[in-house]
């Protein structure tokens, strides 16, 4: 069997979902990349952030028309968070508890089948230190406290999305270039580090402790063709989702491609 379809046999096993997250910088403008990745059979569930779409106004149809549901909390030109699944979605939640006076869409949790799920836009924080940077650590406590929560439930989580933090010196192209910057600040990686001292297990890390992956390449300078990248966009698993972990990868093929987002997924399976 050619390899491509052994491992699309094995993704379509009954006991088993594979989970993606994926900054799209823009939906509109990805959106044919976006319904080829999935209609090549990539994953189950797409947690999709910068979707940069009010929701009347996000293209639907073309999800549908290839078998997909969305939930979608959105605003318009900026921000924005959705989740497509070849699943039903369940019980949304738009928006991070804890501030009812933040519009920032940056927000959304859903579940799908025996997994509860959240698509995340962290804040960028630039610059630091000043009233932006203040703002991403605020988020980032409500952040905990509602990844607390969903610990307490005792059921498989998995919160993904771009974090808008480099964990580690080994996530960086450049770590010195970095340093000071807000997704570097250690005040940004305690409150990261935070969720995984609670129970949340960093799945790319479960499976690659020591190998250099980047999922972030700015459009400047070469960037994607030097290989000057970041590692910014996680997935989360409480100890219940762990459980159930099989391989965590990087596809850096839409990166690649004519137009592209400047993320690229990540995703990983889990076994039901």
């Amino acid at each position: 069997m050619p390899q491509h379809h052994a491992v699309v046999a094995h993704l379509f096993q009954s006991n088993s979902m594979r989970i993606a997250s994926w900054n799209v910088n823009s939906v509109k403008a990805r959106l044919d990349i976006i319904i080829n990745w999935l209609k090549s059979d990539s994953c189950d569930v797409l947690l999709l952030q910068e979707t940069k779409s009010q929701d009347e106004n996000f293209p639907h149809e073309a999800f549908s028309s290839i078998g997909w549901h969305v939930a979608i909390h959105g605003q318009k030109s900026y921000n924005g968070v959705a989740i497509a699944s070849r699943h039903q979605i369940d019980d949304v939640l738009c928006g991070l508890p804890g501030d009812d006076t933040d519009e920032q869409a940056r927000y959304i949790e859903a579940s799908i089948q025996n997994l509860r799920v959240a698509s995340i836009y962290l804040p960028n924080g630039n610059p630091a230190p000043g009233p932006k940077f203040d703002y991403k650590l605020q988020w980032m406590d409500r952040l905990n406290q509602r990844a607390a929560t969903l610990l307490a439930t005792e059921k498989a989580i998995l919160l993904g999305g771009d974090f808008n933090v480099i964990p580690a010196d080994m996530d960086c192209y450049d770590p010195l270039g970095w340093d000071g910057d807000a997704l570097t600040r250690p005040e940004t990686r305690q409150a990261f580090h935070r969720l995984t001292h609670a129970g949340y297990c960093d799945a790319l890390r479960a499976r690659h402790p020591h190998e250099v992956i980047y999922t972030y390449w700015d459009y400047q300078a070469g960037a994607w063709q030097r290989d000057n990248g970041v590692r910014i966009d996680h997935l989360l698993l409480s100890p219940e989702a762990v459980d159930r972990l099989g391989e965590v990868s990087v596809d850096k093929a839409p990166r690649g491609l004519e137009k592209p987002s400047d993320h690229t997924p990540i995703w990983c399976d889990l076994y039901f």
